[in-house]
């Protein structure tokens, strides 16, 4: 009963209903409309209550048409937050995505340029339908998440840290992509450069559909230190920015919502946490970036991700760094899944 009156308070909350649209078939007939999809949001409140672990899910349904909280066995009645319903075509978290990271160049920053592309696109295959076995209910997109933007310890010709990836190394990640049926990410590590100057460079990308964008704020040098010599921090005002970025991309080309990934593991990497907005053209990720023992990756994302919630969470399990002695083995899927709320993008590097 408890969870049934906090979900009906959430509800009076919340604040993205979803007009129907309509558009005009043809210019000459104006009486005749075709209605723009809309979204299923009895099908996402469900799942959103999934995500909790909410028991009393038919209860809870069963009053209410809107979005309802996700529970937390830690942190009570955070979750979910009461932020706008995305508009329809969205991802989340109607399914899961699971990305391969890395860059091209590096063997070392990923799985993506450790391994032949034949390998890597097998193995990500696998490892998505691993994950839709585990979870049937929310099937499992494969990503590649790429490092479009790589922060480096040499100043550069503009004094800003780091290296831009060529067009062509993106368009490889598009069409790996493309033989997989996935979507991208790109991701950008902005070093002593900003949000605003970096995105435009990669703005004919982020107009296609199946494009979407992931920030890293370890390396944002604000305090002008090098990269790599301490961790960096993005403020909620550099993750809205991001946000309204893409938000404007998705009108004016009539995309449907894009997937906004934060990477974090400490606190000070993210603040003003409660300021962030997501909108109903764009969903926010923040996604749980340490690597350790299984109890250590536990441990951060009770204590940095869970009590800070923003609106969906996702997690990174690292092949070799996870295994490392003392560590005792890579997260399982059923491990993760029972974290609460349980991670809706999961990235292995």
């Amino acid at each position: 009963m408890g969870v049934a009156i906090f979900a009906f308070v959430y509800i009076l909350g919340f604040s993205g209903f979803v007009a129907s649209e309509y558009r005009s078939a043809t210019a000459d007939v104006a009486e005749r409309f075709i209605p723009l999809p809309e979204l299923d949001k009895a099908d996402y409140n469900a799942r959103m209550l999934a995500l909790a672990h909410v028991s009393s899910t038919t209860e809870i349904m069963s009053t209410a048409t809107t979005s309802a909280s996700v529970i937390s066995t830690t942190t009570p009645s955070l979750w979910p937050v009461p932020t706008a319903y995305p508009n329809a075509d969205a991802i989340l978290p109607f399914q899961r995505i699971v990305a391969y990271y890395g860059n091209f160049y590096s063997k070392g920053m990923g799985v993506l340029g450790e391994y032949p592309t034949d390998q890597v696109l097998a193995q990500l295959a696998s490892t998505t339908l691993m994950w839709t076995t585990a979870d049937p209910h929310t099937p499992a997109v494969p990503a590649i998440h790429y490092i479009a933007v790589v922060a480096q310890e040499s100043a550069g010709r503009e004094g800003k840290y780091i290296l831009r990836m060529p067009d062509d190394q993106i368009d490889h990640a598009l069409d790996l992509a493309n033989r997989i049926h996935g979507i991208v990410f790109l991701d950008v590590q902005v070093g002593k450069s900003t949000l605003e100057y970096e995105l435009p460079f990669l703005e004919k990308y982020l107009k296609m559909p199946k494009v979407h964008l992931a920030i890293d704020p370890e390396f944002s040098m604000k305090f002008g230190n090098r990269p790599g010599t301490v961790i960096g921090t993005f403020d909620a005002a550099d993750i809205n920015y991001a946000t309204e970025y893409l938000a404007k991309l998705v009108r004016d080309n009539q995309l449907p919502p894009k997937v906004l990934v934060v990477h974090r593991f400490t606190y000070d990497m993210v603040t003003n946490y409660k300021n962030i907005k997501p909108l109903p053209e764009v969903q926010v990720v923040m996604d749980m970036d340490g690597f350790g023992s299984k109890e250590k990756k536990y441990g951060t994302y009770n204590r940095v991700i869970a009590p800070e919630p923003v609106q969906f969470t996702g997690i990174k399990l690292f092949y070799k760094n996870d295994v490392r002695p003392p560590a005792n083995g890579l997260l399982l899927p059923a491990e993760v899944l029972k974290l609460t709320p349980a991670p809706i993008y999961i990235q292995y590097q």
